[in-house]
């Protein structure tokens, strides 16, 4: 029996944020009134001073989530290695960051840390005693466009399951799951001059089961002559390698890394008025989920913000509690 919990990355309401229609209660309240059971945070975005909180901001927080009865689930942590013009950080400088972001995370109240993808392999080792002395887990983040064939992504992998650590997994990001190219980005892109040959191209990859970043590995990783055919203007040539950020991955391929998985991304791009989300299928990646006994959180991580036409609103409230109100409703089915 699966236990599935539903949680809202704050990332998906940047725009509120940035905008400054609401602060950090106001979302955070806007959570509890809309009945979700955890957050996740990006504590360089929403927290002064990460990683070095000042006790005010602690209390701060400490207050909002006594008020609001959420679960801090998961800290969102960058590792910018290009601090410096003239260099990249040394191994130690990395190590002695990611110590810091463990260290804030248990401040939080947080036991686990998302890291984002390509973060090197050779930090796990060195940061396990500190996951084990603050009791919080690091995991990495399998994304679209830098998953399971990437070199990087191996690399980490391999050293997760040799260290063989309750403190090390992986977090997954459903943009390997687009049954369909999002259809907010490719409105987005035809708005901004894009061919729409080329999207007729990439449609038709998801029609039959694959993906343009699979397609291309296939051709040596370099487009196939039939696409780049398709790309006829500056926007073509400039949006193109972003495509194959969107992968149409089988669930199964998730079978032998289930006891590794530590949380979800349910990447949002769009919800539509009939219910469902426009390129994913939630409810069958759910069933999947409760099929092997999962037991952690899916999160909300809405992005169609970004592909937001010009004089059109930003939605992220309404798109937010729709996704949640779907995701509630098929876990009801499922589980029952």
């Amino acid at each position: 029996m699966s236990r599935i919990k539903t949680c809202v990355s704050l990332y998906s309401l940047q725009d509120e944020y940035l905008n400054k229609r609401m602060n950090l209660e106001d979302i955070m309240y806007f959570m509890k009134e809309n009945q979700v059971d955890g957050i996740e945070i990006l504590p360089d975005q929403m927290l002064k001073g990460a990683p070095d909180l000042s006790e005010e901001t602690l209390e701060r927080w400490n207050k909002i989530i006594k008020e609001t009865g959420l679960t801090p689930v998961i800290a969102d942590v960058f590792l910018n290695t290009n601090l410096y013009k003239n260099r990249t950080l040394t191994h130690r400088e990395c190590v002695e960051l990611l110590v810091k972001e463990i260290k804030q995370a248990d401040k939080l109240g947080i036991r686990l840390i998302r890291l984002v993808s390509m973060v090197p392999y050779w930090v796990l080792e060195p940061l396990l005693p500190y996951c084990e002395e603050y009791n919080v887990t690091i995991a990495l983040e399998v994304h679209a466009g830098m998953a399971f064939d990437i070199p990087e992504t191996k690399e980490f992998i391999e050293e997760m399951k040799r260290l063989n650590s309750k403190y090390i997994g992986l977090v997954i990001d459903t943009g390997i799951f687009c049954r369909k190219f999002p259809r907010v980005v490719k409105n987005y892109e035809l708005n901004n001059g894009a061919s729409t040959e080329m999207f007729e191209y990439i449609d038709r990859l998801f029609e039959k089961g694959t993906d343009l970043h699979k397609v291309c590995r296939e051709n040596g990783g370099s487009f196939p002559e039939d696409f780049k055919a398709t790309m006829k203007t500056q926007e073509d040539h400039m949006f193109a390698p972003l495509c194959d950020g969107y992968e149409n991955y089988s669930y199964d391929v998730l079978d032998e890394y289930m006891p590794y998985i530590k949380h979800f991304h349910f990447k949002l791009f769009e919800m539509t008025e009939e219910g469902p989300e426009y390129s994913m299928d939630y409810k069958g990646l759910l069933q999947y989920l409760h099929n092997h006994n999962y037991d952690g959180y899916v999160a909300t991580e809405y992005e169609g913000n970004r592909f937001t036409l010009p004089g059109k609103q930003v939605v992220e409230k309404e798109q937010v509690v729709a996704h949640q109100k779907y995701i509630r409703e098929c876990l009801k089915e499922i589980q029952g």
